[in-house]
């Protein structure tokens, strides 16, 4: 858990477990830890996430993540009000984007271990499947990695916003502070780019955004 102060674990859940969001914001606004790191202990997986499918790579993901709460706790008294969900995501794709310019690095993770362990490839896992659907799944998410990096910047965050993470597109332009039409470009040249670079998979695996119609369109 990526929790912040002193006796962070018992302090944690000595908070009120029946306070709301808006409570918790409201006093760690105040400088109570306690109650931020009830919010991390709720928001940490989903920050984990988004950052680890745009930059690649668990260890940086971590260090993203942590660097996501610290910024958060810090620039906390700046929170207006709204959605505290698409500020901590605009806090955390930020912080991804000062990563990818700092530094372009590729995974060096087995896709095993990102399919075991990583909630957003659920959907490449299935009690059901055999060796061979298996294995084929596994070679449509190491395609999808490699297809994803490949993308600019700042087409592959609103892709994994999207397309990996279900924000609607007004939601991806709040959190990446751009207009509703450059959120639709963006993911629309996306797109087109990746239904090119995944056609090499073939057959009925690729994601339905990403297929051919009959047509070849």
């Amino acid at each position: 858990a990526i929790l912040l102060g002193p006796d962070r674990f018992s302090e944690t859940w000595r908070v009120n477990a029946s306070m709301n969001e808006e409570s918790l914001i409201q006093q760690a606004q105040g400088g109570y830890v306690a109650a931020f790191n009830r919010l991390v202990v709720q928001y940490q997986e989903l920050v984990f996430n988004v950052a680890y499918r745009i930059m690649g790579d668990p260890a940086v993901a971590e260090d993203v993540t942590q660097e996501t709460f610290i910024t958060a706790y810090q620039s906390l008294r700046s929170f207006r009000g709204g959605s505290f969900k698409s500020w901590l995501m605009r806090v955390a794709t930020n912080r991804c984007y000062d990563e990818l310019r700092r530094r372009k690095r590729r995974p060096q993770s087995s896709l095993d271990e990102m399919v075991d362990e990583n909630e957003s490839y659920a959907f490449l896992r299935s009690p059901q499947d055999g060796p061979e659907a298996h294995r084929q799944r596994v070679e449509l998410a190491l395609a999808i990695e490699r297809c994803l990096k490949d993308l600019p910047d700042d087409q592959r965050i609103v892709t994994v916003l999207g397309d990996v993470e279900g924000y609607d597109y007004q939601e991806i332009a709040t959190i990446t502070r751009v207009s509703l039409g450059t959120v639709k470009s963006r993911i629309s040249r996306a797109r087109a780019k990746l239904r090119d670079c995944l056609q090499a998979v073939g057959g009925e695996l690729l994601p339905a955004a990403y297929r051919l119609d009959s047509k070849g369109t």
